[in-house]
């Protein structure tokens, strides 16, 4: 199971520096009243990044929730 999981590890390391090295042309990028001009594989890092925090933030919210409520006994 080690041996898969470094095996995918290294393709996804591997998949992401493609992404980089072809994603190195500057784009704008405006949210409300800001625009910010920078590399489209910064933009695609800083979504994914975002994204995996509130992943993360939601499954700890939801956690907490889960664990409040009392069990019920089976009759």
């Amino acid at each position: 199971m080690t041996k898969f999981r470094l095996i995918i590890a290294t393709i996804l390391a591997l998949l992401v520096t493609v992404m980089i090295l072809q994603n190195t042309e500057t784009v704008e990028t405006k949210f409300l009243f800001l625009t910010v001009y920078l590399p489209h594989a910064v933009l695609l890092l800083a979504t994914l990044f975002i994204g995996f925090a509130l992943g993360v933030i939601a499954t700890l919210f939801y956690g907490k929730q889960r664990r409040k409520k009392p069990l019920k006994p089976h009759v």
